[in-house]
């Protein structure tokens, strides 16, 4: 018995990396997996490659059960197409893991409109379509009378938690999916959804572009940075187990797992009256010296 039994799931972004340990941990664990991935370079560009069949075919091998799409998740109607496809070969769907995406680091100094419209398209939008409809499912079920225990997975990363010097467009989208995932679990309880997501340190195409040498396997000791680490949460996440949690940002890197603690109240002063241009300075400064340190951009330590 596996903690997903019976459960479907739709993973996007699936043919590689953190997307293929996913889906395969998943499989695992006894889910039924919509592969979804179009086989793009790291930079979003085409290839003639299709690695979600490559996955679906390991998920067979073991003796599971999957599909492939090869949907755009930043096109809406292709949205649809994804949900539809997990109704269409398992009859039912219960979660989606959004993970599709890309990077194209720049400084902001240099970064173009193209360059940035692509990444916040590939994150941002990414998280909508599919999600969107896949809530539009849930909800006519829940109308319906049927017990809804529906997952939304949601990717951010540190760069939005925290900045990365050189991915402002990626920090900014990743920093939007972190806000979007506390809004859609605050929206989406009463029909039986809840909403997380994971800001993964792992080993991927991406984040071997930028840091490569400190993300190799050292031999002999635990591999940190395998993409597999962060497979068991998002199976637990996925199922039944889960249904009490909603609304949190998850960090994990190897075997340590972080609850993110995200924006909240931090020192005050109140002055009682309006305050003037020339004397607020000094309070902010105070302040400024009361609250707690903040994690450094990365790329400034």
């Amino acid at each position: 018995m596996g903690l997903c039994d019976g459960r479907v799931v739709i993973v996007t972004g699936a043919g590689r990396g953190l997307g293929r340990a996913y889906a395969l941990g998943l499989a695992r664990e006894g889910a039924k997996v919509v592969v979804n991935d179009l086989g793009v370079g790291t930079h979003g560009d085409a290839t003639a490659e299709r690695p979600a069949a490559q996955v679906v075919e390991e998920i067979r091998a073991m003796g599971g059960e999957a599909v492939a799409s090869y949907d755009d998740v930043t096109d809406w109607e292709a949205g649809g197409r994804i949900v539809r496809t997990a109704l269409d070969a398992f009859g039912d769907l219960h979660a989606v893991v959004n993970n599709a995406g890309f990077v194209r680091d720049r400084m902001f100094v240099s970064c173009t409109p193209e360059e940035w419209d692509a990444v916040i398209n590939i994150h941002l939008r990414g998280h909508f379509c599919s999600s969107r409809h896949a809530v539009d499912y849930w909800r006519a079920q829940q109308k319906a009378g049927k017990a809804v225990d529906a997952r939304i997975i949601n990717t951010t990363s540190g760069a939005g938690l925290h900045g990365s010097i050189g991915q402002s467009a990626y920090s900014a989208a990743k920093g939007g999916i972190a806000s979007l995932t506390l809004v859609q679990a605050a929206e989406l309880a009463r029909y039986g959804i809840t909403a997380n997501a994971l800001a993964p340190n792992a080993r991927t195409r991406m984040t071997e572009t930028a840091f490569a040498e400190a993300m190799q396997a050292k031999e002999g000791e635990f591999d940190i940075y395998d993409p597999e680490n962060t497979a068991p949460l998002v199976a637990w996440l996925c199922s039944p187990q889960s249904a009490d949690v909603s609304g949190q940002v998850f960090e994990l890197l190897g075997g340590n797992i972080r609850l993110c603690l995200g924006w909240t109240d931090g020192p005050e002063f109140d002055k009682g009256s309006r305050w003037d241009a020339a004397g607020i300075g000094g309070k902010i400064h105070d302040l400024m010296r009361e609250r707690p340190k903040a994690k450094p951009v990365w790329g400034t330590q």
